[in-house]
């Protein structure tokens, strides 16, 4: 490192000698004899025509960065509220770089057609309030409109989820995401509390409540499409962010704050799979946020399907309670009886239990091959 250092500083003082003999070379070139100053010569008119070409192979490298790059963009939105997001955007990139592109041309344009010339004098112009008026109210204008559309937008999106949107929570921890779907019977998913946090019980759900009773847990977030979606999202050890690109969600998970985001998918998998002709393909859910050093492997498989397969696909799984019930006794006794259907029946003992944990696993195993 000392090094590198020493052959820095060599090189920024080798760079500050020659900037310093450069400028004695112009002070002492643009004086003469009688005290007045010159600037015209071919070195002039040299600078005058790199200017140009500055321009024009600055325009066609900045043209093919961003044609070569388009590659590497968020791929096409499988959401309402995301094809939004994008039109915002390309509307606000479209402002700024025809803004930039035209400011560009000027200056160098100007720098190259009023270049010094013998015998021409600058004029002087000290004022136009109209040309001020109109580059201050124009921006004023359009960055007001930019300002109001995005804050429409994020108002929109950000508000509470429509009436009857299918809930689902995600739970990030170290290093994986665990889905929770309130069951079939309603939409509505249980209490949980951190405390009650096991190997078997991921998410800390309350039996306490019996909206819980028939919560199960999977290995992938399966939605139905054509029906807001709202996530509920929480972090069980430290700071998560969940990411879906082709639906343009990003929310952070934060240990003790839950948060939220919904939105409505509008393209499932099957469809994604012909459009893109990649019979591969998977919608995935990422971790945005750095949370140690099992990162980079955080994710999720994310299935949207029609409203029959997705019914189907629930009815397939098994409540946490009915796959372990043991947590029966956590169940106020008033909160029994309705309990009494999502527990093996009294007197299948041991055999019934294990059957119904295996069941449970082969719908969370079933569910990953999906």
């Amino acid at each position: 490192m000392v090094y590198i250092v020493g052959l820095l500083s060599l090189v920024f003082l080798a760079l500050a000698i020659m900037v310093f003999g450069r400028l004695t070379n112009v002070m002492k070139s643009v004086g003469s004899a009688d005290g007045e100053e010159t600037y015209g010569g071919t070195s002039n008119r040299i600078n005058g025509a790199m200017f140009m070409v500055f321009l024009i192979a600055g325009t066609i490298a900045a043209t093919w960065s961003f044609i070569h790059s388009t590659q590497y963009f968020l791929p096409e939105a499988s959401s309402i509220h995301g094809r939004r997001v994008d039109g915002l955007f390309w509307g606000s990139m479209s402002i700024v770089t025809a803004s930039a592109l035209l400011t560009n041309i000027l200056l160098f344009y100007f720098a190259y057609r009023y270049q010094y010339k013998d015998g021409k004098r600058a004029s002087y112009y000290p004022e136009n309030h109209k040309l001020e008026l109109l580059w201050t109210v124009v921006p004023a204008i359009v960055m007001a409109i930019m300002v109001f559309t995005g804050w429409k937008a994020w108002r929109d999106i950000m508000s509470e989820a429509p009436e009857g949107a299918q809930e689902v929570e995600l739970v990030g921890k170290q290093f994986n995401w665990i889905a929770r779907y309130p069951g079939v019977d309603n939409n509505k998913l249980g209490a949980f509390n951190y405390k009650l946090i096991d190997n078997n019980n991921e998410v800390g759900i309350d039996f306490s409540d019996e909206s819980a009773f028939d919560d199960f847990t999977a290995p992938e977030l399966h939605i139905p499409v054509g029906k807001p979606v709202l996530i509920r999202i929480r972090a069980r050890d430290v700071l998560h962010s969940v990411f879906i690109p082709h639906m343009r969600v990003k929310m952070d998970a934060v240990p003790g704050m839950p948060t939220r985001f919904w939105f409505h998918p509008d393209k499932t998998t099957e469809q994604m799979r012909n459009e893109t002709g990649d019979q591969n393909f998977k919608y995935e859910i990422a971790c945005t946020e750095i949370c140690g050093r099992g990162h980079f492997s955080m994710k999720m498989n994310l299935v949207v399907e029609d409203q029959d397969s997705w019914k189907k696909w629930c009815a397939e799984q098994k409540p946490l309670l009915s796959s372990f019930p043991e947590y029966a006794s956590r169940i106020p006794a008033n909160l029994k009886a309705k309990a009494a259907k999502y527990l093996p029946t009294e007197g299948a003992g041991t055999d019934s239990t294990a059957t119904a944990s295996a069941g449970g696993v082969a719908g969370s195993g079933s569910a990953s091959l999906r």
